[in-house]
């Protein structure tokens, strides 16, 4: 599979030790500092689309619609079960995710949409 360059991980964001195969507190570090930053720049880029959401929404009513909020946590769930990953740490993670970018949104909202002349 042929992935755009900006798809790709650079060479210093793939892991170079498993986690089953880490044999010191040093490599685990130094693995999770770099799936850290890849989280960055992944919720990096999740930002610019709620900055986007905020341009194109008529009104603030649409910035925290609760069955958005459903889907996006069903999504996660379910991925999250795919991938292995626990739901005590994917929920109140997304949760908190979602509730910031949502305080976000309705900011950038007021910068896009309020005038003061």
């Amino acid at each position: 599979m042929n992935l755009p360059a900006r798809s790709r991980p650079a060479a210093q964001d793939r892991p170079s030790t498993p986690a089953a195969a880490c044999a010191d507190m040093g490599e685990v570090r130094a693995e999770i500092d770099r799936i850290d930053r890849m989280l960055v720049a992944l919720i990096a880029e999740r930002q610019g689309y709620i900055e986007a959401a905020a341009r194109l929404k008529p009104c603030a009513d649409e910035v925290r619609l609760q069955w958005r909020i459903d889907d996006v946590l069903s999504k996660v769930l379910k991925e999250a079960d795919a991938k292995g990953l626990s739901r005590r740490i994917a929920e109140p993670v997304w949760r908190e995710l979602m509730d910031r970018c949502i305080e976000h949104e309705h900011e950038k909202w007021r910068q896009f949409h309020i005038r003061n002349d």
